[in-house]
């Protein structure tokens, strides 16, 4: 097997370093790629660098055309996409189709931002020494972008760094996931074929202290991160001066009030604690439900898991496929089973088979256990009962996570008091916390992040204000 290529500043480059690609659910070799090294790494600093006059020059209705144009390739490799997001990560069919689908929403939406940039004007006059001076403010492009990327979302969250970036006339080092760089690699790839400069392009498969390395690098303006906190956090107490966004992990509570649509609630939580087998940073985790209904609701959650089908990713009609690694299976499953050894039940699922875990219900769970208190990232929630509207908002609370957080209830005044009480960067009500539209600002708070994606405020968080100031002449009479 010929090992793929990485893009250095444009130029396609090999290496005798290199990484096997596993499909996790049948532990074959999916492909092989080449890894960069330090040589490379310089190379594509400092050439993103000098990259920097040409993108910043850059007009806004050029910018949106090479995304426009890039939103189409991606539409045109569609099913090639689908396929690496299959075999490289384990995503189910169904939503693999639907991840590549919001990638192109997320290009598109890029492409809109860049011709929507504005400045403004500031009279200065409000104070006597600012009479006879006009401020002008616009937003500029801060330099190189260091794009680091979970395997999760591999080609969507690429996007959410390399759209914004582009609309910004910024270069981009794009550094995938080690488990999944195909979809990166290809993107990449179909940054050239839309005609973005190719001195800004470099998708650099790395190793870890390479990655560090180009984050403490003092000519790397931004850098943008999404995976794990432990990494996350580290790497912003290393980035020096460069402003960092952090889009990081949780553990997402579902609150379920006495007054909610039980009949909706119900699958709407089992999609969004089992979706992308639990492997998402908003998955539901944590599920908070009023005493009164509790027996009902559990009972309809149970039924609405064990519809759910688990297995292999590749057939039509499998919702839960494997987990990334059997590594990340075992960590999983072994906060199921000390949850139990302290006292949980499992309700429904309870299957482990080394690489998947069944769509999975706990109760008795305590706040104290690794199952509640950490992100478990698989397709396992604890649903616990509470009493008051306002215990169900400090059970919530009880995290060092701040992520988003679900509300059901068709009391508005519950609705208002939830978005005020609940420490998160997103409250959703009348649905689950791994709602998601890329159009809307996503982040979080406590652990969970720093700054917003979704492209209108990533392209702010990659420009910089700048004002220029006038003064202006009396006119003699």
């Amino acid at each position: 097997m010929n090992a793929r290529e990485f893009i250095v500043c444009g130029k396609r480059k090999r290496s005798d370093r290199h990484l096997d690609v596993i499909n996790p659910y049948t532990g074959d070799v999916f492909d092989r790629i080449c890894l960069c090294g330090e040589e490379e790494i310089e190379e594509a600093i400092a050439g993103s660098g000098e990259a920097f006059k040409k993108t910043s020059a850059l007009a806004g209705y050029e910018k949106m055309r090479i995304l426009e144009r890039l939103a189409e390739l991606i539409g045109e490799n569609r099913d090639k996409f689908i396929e690496i997001l299959i075999k490289e990560g384990g995503k189910v069919r169904s939503l693999a189709s639907a991840e590549v689908d919001r990638s192109i929403e997320t290009i598109k939406i890029s492409g809109e931002e860049a011709v929507r940039q504005t400045g403004e004007i500031i009279p200065l006059d409000r104070t006597e020494a600012g009479r006879d001076y006009t401020c002008f403010s616009r937003r500029f492009p801060v330099g190189t972008v260091l794009a680091i990327t979970p395997f999760n979302y591999p080609l969507n969250l690429a996007c959410h760094k390399l759209g914004p970036a582009i609309a910004a006339g910024n270069p981009f080092i794009l550094k995938p996931a080690s488990k999944t760089p195909v979809s990166g690699l290809l993107l990449g790839e179909l940054v050239l074929e839309a005609g973005y400069p190719p001195e800004a392009v470099s998708v650099i498969p790395c190793e870890s202290r390479l990655a560090e390395k180009m984050v403490r690098d003092e000519r790397i303006a931004f850098l943008s991160f999404t995976g794990s906190p432990g990494v996350g956090w580290h790497l912003k107490s290393i980035a020096g001066k460069k402003k960092v966004s952090l889009e990081l992990g949780g553990n997402a509570a579902a609150i379920v009030h006495s007054d909610a649509d039980l009949g909706y609630a119900a699958p709407r939580i089992a999609t969004g604690a089992c979706a992308n087998a639990g492997q998402v940073c908003i998955s539901v985790q944590r599920v908070f439900v009023q005493n009164d209904v509790f027996r009902e609701f559990l009972e309809r959650l149970s039924s609405s898991f064990e519809s759910l089908k688990y297995g292999d990713p590749g057939k039509a009609d499998t919702f839960v496929g494997p987990l990334i690694s059997e590594e990340a299976a075992g960590e999983a499953w072994r906060k199921v089973q000390a949850a139990i050894s302290g006292g949980a039940k499992i309700i429904s699922g309870g299957k482990y088979d080394g690489k998947t875990i069944s769509p999975t219900i706990l109760t008795a769970a305590t706040p104290g256990m690794e199952i509640n208190s950490t992100e478990i990232f698989a397709p396992v929630v604890t649903v616990t009962p509470y009493e008051k509207f306002s215990e169900a908002m400090d059970l919530a609370n009880n995290s060092v996570y701040g992520l988003q957080a679900g509300v059901f209830t068709s009391d508005i005044g519950n609705a208002f008091y939830a978005y005020e009480k609940i420490e998160a960067g997103g409250v959703i009500i009348n649905d689950i916390p791994t709602f998601r539209v890329d159009v809307m600002p996503y982040g979080g708070v406590k652990m969970s992040g720093f700054g917003r994606e979704g492209p209108a405020y990533a392209l702010a968080e990659m420009t910089e204000q700048k004002i220029m100031i006038i003064r202006q002449k009396p006119v003699a009479d």
